[in-house]
């Protein structure tokens, strides 16, 4: 009975079991792929239209003074993270030494380039010029861009008329979407056990071998930094951190077994507002922002690479060459949120900047997917933090739903 109505535990157990499937049967794993593609599109085909209607209910139902005390707050909570994470990733990277002793025997060699655009170019790009065209193309900051500017001016409405029926509706449209995902989120057991199948049973465990120490890194800061903010968290909130723990536990999983922090958004939003207690205003604001503005786990990824990459190739860096490299792991972030292809495209962009071989890129290929997996937990857990933090100085944190809900 625990189990069928324990979702957290479910996924939990399917990734295991996809796991250990992918090695038994990896033929058969790479065949129902397809399943687990499945399962994905059902749950992206609403989160652009989440994410627009999200940002436009929180910002309409503001007065206009709230909207940038609230907007302050939540960048100041994503500068603060993505900064310190950047920093954890050169300290990890300096202790255990990740890079050193790597044994890679294929040529060093990559197609993946930095983006050529300058940077007043990848700013231009923030803002759309047809928004239905920036739906149909997934642009989320646009679709941020165009739905803040909607929500400023549904507030605007709100002020003569509280009855606003556009409001009204985008409110109405954000419960049927949650719902729709809710249905598609029975199947995920199914959808993460082939998905988590399919990735050992194409990849296999000897892709990881020769860069398990990086990994091992990447596991072991990510860990660090999840444990330091959800103590500061609880400690300012006054709630138990492993009850924070457990609560954050199943968007964790999800992000973990997804790698995609789009993919993500709806079981984080629910989590945050019907078992953490952030209220519905601020989740629905700082949530669809965080998943394009802040990448704590890019962030820590970019910084732990550089370093890995520098001791692969026997470069020293200095302590201002490594302070370079967490401002620009810091800046990485921001500049390739309407850039495609994650982690791999900000390496190229951050490694020459800092004087390393853009070749290293190619080192850290192979297991891109499974340095996806510790980013998207990070992204995504450190996004609800800020959610909460914002909530409990706004005092919109509900403590009862905290307490009182599994």
């Amino acid at each position: 009975m625990q189990l069928r109505n324990n979702t957290t535990l479910q996924i939990f157990l399917a990734m295991m079991l996809g796991i250990v499937a992918g090695l038994v049967l990896p033929e058969l794993m790479v065949e129902l792929k397809f399943i687990g593609d499945i399962f994905l599109r059902l749950i992206q085909m609403g989160i652009i239209l989440l994410v627009m209607g999200s940002v436009i209910e929180a910002i309409g139902s503001l007065h206009r003074k709230e909207i940038g005390n609230l907007g302050l707050k939540a960048l100041f909570g994503f500068a603060l993270t993505t900064i310190s994470a950047a920093v954890v990733g050169i300290v990890i990277a300096n202790v255990i030494q990740p890079g050193a002793g790597i044994v890679y025997n294929e040529e060093l060699t990559t197609s993946i380039k930095a983006t050529d655009k300058t940077i007043a170019q990848i700013i231009t790009d923030f803002f759309p010029s047809n928004i239905i065209s920036s739906i149909g193309s997934g642009s989320t900051i646009q679709v941020i861009v165009f739905a803040i500017l909607a929500g400023l001016a549904s507030s605007i409405i709100s002020e003569s008329n509280p009855n606003n029926t556009f409001l009204n509706n985008i409110k109405s449209l954000n419960e049927i979407l949650l719902q729709v995902i809710k249905l598609v989120m029975k199947i995920a057991p199914l959808g993460i056990f082939c998905l988590l199948g399919w990735v050992i049973g194409y990849y296999g465990i000897q892709v990881i071998l020769p860069l398990f120490k990086f990994l091992l890194a990447f596991a072991i800061g990510m860990t660090l930094i999840l444990a330091v903010f959800i103590f500061i968290t609880a400690t300012v909130v006054k709630v138990s951190p492993l009850k924070l723990s457990k609560k954050l536990l199943r968007m964790g999983v999800m992000a973990f077994t997804t790698t995609s922090s789009a993919i993500t958004l709806p079981t984080k939003m629910a989590d945050a507002e019907e078992r953490i207690g952030v209220s519905k205003r601020v989740s629905r604001l700082i949530n669809p922002l965080g998943m394009s503005l802040n990448s704590d786990g890019l962030a820590i990824y970019l910084a732990l690479s550089c370093l890995t990459i520098a001791q692969f190739f026997n470069i020293e860096m200095s302590i201002q060459q490594q302070f370079i490299v967490v401002i620009m792991s810091t800046l990485a972030t921001l500049g390739t949120v309407t850039v495609p292809g994650g982690g791999l495209v900000a390496l190229a962009i951050v490694l020459p900047t800092v004087g390393l071989p853009i070749e290293g890129v190619a080192l850290l290929a192979g297991i891109d997917w499974f340095s996806g997996m510790f980013r998207t937990v990070l992204n995504v857990i450190d996004d609800v933090l800020v959610a909460l933090l914002v909530a409990h100085s706004e005092n919109e944190f509900d403590r009862e739903i905290f307490e009182n809900t599994p």
